[in-house]
């Protein structure tokens, strides 16, 4: 082989490894910190932005408030890495209070209505008004709700419009981090609340429909960049790709409502 046959080659070899190299360092590992009401949805559209991008989703998974291990605000409290934070809006709202999220960088995803489930099979309580709901929950021997947004809504404003605070005091119960549906579909709870969407992926459970309008309360999931983010442009290009009417259908056939591209606040 002669010097310039060499040369040439060395020079191919050397661009090659050039491209390599820079298409390893444009991906780039994303870290998710996500709750409940949005993950049936995430789940699905993360392998398409993965493909489309070239870029590695790295989830973790936890409440969006309370102190459970896995909560949201525990996992950053100890040092967690994230990039992007998925998470109900007024929970996300505190941590931008708390200089941990960029207050530039959130994006209301979806409004989440709340659900009434039982177990398969069972007989399904009239919940078409707010008494019809007043007379199923007192009828009920045991009553489940979550520790996050639904749940503080249940047991803090709704027991109270309904009248019944007292009566559920003993048969109502909050579950932390475990979702409400394995608890109804194990049998440990006649009726439980939820998000839809967290209902929805739940084996061995009915959900009856969403509470009444008198008694509904919308949740909005939120999404942000965390102010340790390594890599806050993958991160915003994940958010916008979430908010995109790419995924739209998934979105909705988990059960939620998406809030039109662009709407902050």
């Amino acid at each position: 082989m002669s010097l310039v046959s060499v040369k040439i080659r060395s020079l191919a070899l050397g661009v090659t490894a050039a491209l390599l190299l820079a298409g390893t360092a444009s991906a780039a590992e994303v870290r998710v910190m996500i709750s409940g009401g949005l993950t049936a949805a995430f789940k699905e559209l993360v392998p398409e932005f993965e493909r489309t991008t070239g870029n590695k989703v790295l989830i973790a998974y936890g409440p969006s408030m309370g102190t459970t291990v896995n909560a949201i605000p525990v996992r950053l409290e100890r040092g967690e890495p994230a990039d992007v934070l998925i998470m109900v809006g007024y929970a996300l709202g505190d941590l931008i209070k708390q200089g941990k999220v960029n207050a530039d960088s959130r994006v209301d995803l979806v409004k989440s209505p709340i659900g009434i489930a039982v177990k398969a099979g069972a007989p399904k309580p009239d919940i078409s008004s707010a008494e019809s709901v007043k007379r199923a929950l007192l009828a009920a021997k045991t009553i489940a709700y979550s520790d996050s947004a639904s749940g503080v809504y249940v047991s803090t404003e709704m027991f109270k419009k309904l009248g019944i605070a007292d009566e559920m005091k003993d048969k109502a119960r909050k579950i932390p981090a475990t979702p409400v549906g394995e608890i109804v579909a194990h049998g440990d709870a006649e009726i439980g609340f939820q998000q839809i969407s967290e209902l929805k992926p739940v084996a061995g459970i009915d959900i009856v429909g969403p509470l009444p309008d008198a008694l509904q309360q919308i949740t909005v999931f939120s999404a942000g960049i965390a102010t340790v983010s390594k890599e806050p442009e993958a991160g915003k290009a994940l958010i916008k790709f979430l908010a995109s009417p790419a995924a739209r259908d998934v979105i909705v056939k988990s059960g939620m409502d998406p809030i039109a591209a662009g709407a902050t606040h």
